[in-house]
């Protein structure tokens, strides 16, 4: 071995059975300091789960228009019809709504108390079934009548009426961290319990709000992009990605998470994980 190599050498701490990178000497030290304080939100008593897949979004994701044209030929078709974001309509702590619907035929499910909720029948809203049976979204004829392509899909509950059956669908009643599946930057926004996501993004819920400054901080930027693959234009945020970033567990750091600021996090973050002065300056390069 030469000198240059035995003088140069860094020594790299991994497992066989994980994947690794190669880091410097205070990269790896950066990295240990996140890992050694912070708790993966895989270990957290939180849900991180996917958006809604329709199989069909032309019959069920409705223009602001066709909803209002729904509920004036039957006030009832309200009750089902929820706002919806796409992956591409979020952004770094804010969405950019797009006046999309979705007709929530949901396959039932089993509420957070215990209640079981029966599948949406159809019949009890014929305006959504007038649209869903003889309406101008489909553009797609030759592939069959709009009954034939309802019934074609995968994705579909007891009738092919109903969406997919879904474990968490009490979860979209809960606020909310959202972010897209194809974004290569951290782009987290927090909405409200009146807002569904289509399958293109992921929700986290029952999470401390305070926790979008730090999923957004370049802290956890630089982290991420450590632990993720690259493909060439930046590292997407999947959910096996999202779900191992190591922050402060909320059970032990509450007033921690309650005095978090868009403002105030990254100096905070530094103190948490003790990071020093030339650590903080590889982090905000």
């Amino acid at each position: 071995m030469s000198d240059y190599i035995r003088q140069h050498a860094v020594a790299i701490d991994y497992k066989l059975d994980e994947s690794w990178i190669i880091l410097s000497e205070i990269e790896q030290s950066i990295k240990k300091k996140i890992e050694a304080v912070g708790t993966p939100l895989k270990d957290w008593d939180i849900s991180i789960n996917y958006g809604i897949k329709t199989g069909l979004n032309e019959a069920f994701i409705i223009s602001k228009e066709k909803r209002d044209e729904l509920i004036k030929a039957d006030p009832k078709s309200a009750e089902i019809i929820r706002p919806i974001l796409r992956g591409r309509d979020i952004r770094r702590y804010e969405v950019d709504f797009q006046n999309l619907y979705l007709i929530n035929t949901h396959n039932g499910y089993v509420s957070e108390n215990g209640e079981v909720v029966p599948p949406i029948n159809i019949e009890d809203y014929p305006a959504i079934k007038d649209w869903l049976d003889n309406g101008a979204w489909n553009k797609k004829i030759d592939q069959g009548t709009n009954i034939e392509r309802l019934a074609k899909r995968t994705d579909q509950g007891v009738t092919p009426y109903n969406l997919r059956s879904l474990a968490y669908m009490d979860d979209f009643l809960l606020p909310k961290i959202v972010w897209s599946d194809i974004s290569t930057k951290p782009q987290f926004a927090l909405i409200d319990k009146h807002i569904l996501i289509n399958n293109t993004a992921y929700m986290i819920t029952r999470i401390h709000p305070g926790a979008i400054h730090i999923l957004n901080s370049r802290l956890m930027k630089w982290y991420f992009t450590k632990i993720s693959s690259d493909l060439g234009v930046g590292s997407r945020y999947f959910k096996q990605f999202v779900e191992l970033l190591p922050l402060p567990l909320f059970l032990e750091n509450k007033n921690f998470y309650d005095t978090l600021s868009e403002d105030n996090t990254e100096e905070k973050l530094s103190k948490f994980y003790h990071l020093n002065q030339a650590e903080i300056r590889i982090i905000n390069q």
